[in-house]
């Protein structure tokens, strides 16, 4: 079967509650954060509601403090379903295995206080859980013609590029890449077309993108644009996160007609 883009569902936890929020205003003293929605439905609510449709290869994102305890049941309600991250370390890793995610996913973990990448931090993770159950994110802020990696919830740039060279050089400690537009996150105001389409060329393990989509012809925009190769994950314009300009359902039946 040739290569398609799917949809892959989302979890995004701040203060205990799923919110989407837009990604840019994600500064450390939440000062200028600008939230979206705000769900009054469970973390566990939106995980049971994934396994029924069994959207696998979720990602349940903890933005900030406070949120262990809604990923733990989250994770709960879908054992092996939903991949998890914020605040992943080599010290923290296997016990969120343990807890029911399928993945890991390693952030600012892999960068020093001075926004330097850290190898040997990565080695520690594969070690731990195996290159099999980690998702390396490299989520990223756009600079010109180039998109640079963001830790401290995408405020601090590092010295690491999103380039082909890049994503060969980590494809053999990971599973997976995530990697949120951050400059277009929330803002639903259309994909970053350019980056889709370089991750795409690229296309040797599988990628998940995320970041402005507004409409299902994003999901078939992203499929064309990278060749099937980059999945999409859609948050605010969700119906179920508050949106108007997706339906869930339309999303399920999408990666339902193979």
């Amino acid at each position: 079967m040739p290569d398609r883009t799917r949809f892959r569902p989302c979890i995004d936890l701040h203060e205990g509650k799923v919110k989407q929020i837009v990604g840019g205003t994600l500064d450390s003293d939440d000062e200028d954060l600008k939230t979206n929605f705000v769900s009054e439905k469970a973390p566990s609510w939106y995980a049971e509601l994934y396994a029924s449709d069994q959207l696998r290869g979720g990602h349940v994102i903890k933005l900030g403090p406070g949120n262990d305890e809604a990923a733990r049941a989250a994770l709960g309600a879908w054992p092996g379903g939903l991949q998890v991250g914020g605040g992943i370390s080599p010290e923290n890793a296997a016990e969120w295995l343990e807890a029911g995610a399928s993945h890991v996913i390693s952030t600012s973990c892999l960068f020093s206080s001075d926004a330097k990448f850290q190898p040997d931090v990565l080695k520690q993770l594969v070690a731990e859980v195996g290159a099999d159950r980690l998702v390396v994110d490299l989520s990223c802020r756009r600079r010109d013609d180039r998109w640079i990696v963001a830790m401290n919830r995408w405020q601090t740039p590092t010295d690491l590029e999103v380039t082909h060279e890049v994503l060969s050089d980590l494809a053999g400690s990971c599973d997976e890449f995530l990697i949120h537009a951050a400059d277009v996150e929330g803002k639903c105001g259309g994909i970053d077309e350019e980056l889709v389409e370089m991750l795409g060329q690229w296309g040797r393990i599988p990628v998940t993108y995320a970041g402005g989509a507004s409409s299902l012809d994003d999901l078939l925009l992203v499929e064309r644009l990278s060749g099937g190769k980059v999945d999409l994950t859609i948050g605010s314009a969700l119906d179920i996160f508050g949106g108007s300009g997706v339906k869930y359902g339309d999303c399920v039946a999408h990666n339902q007609a193979d």
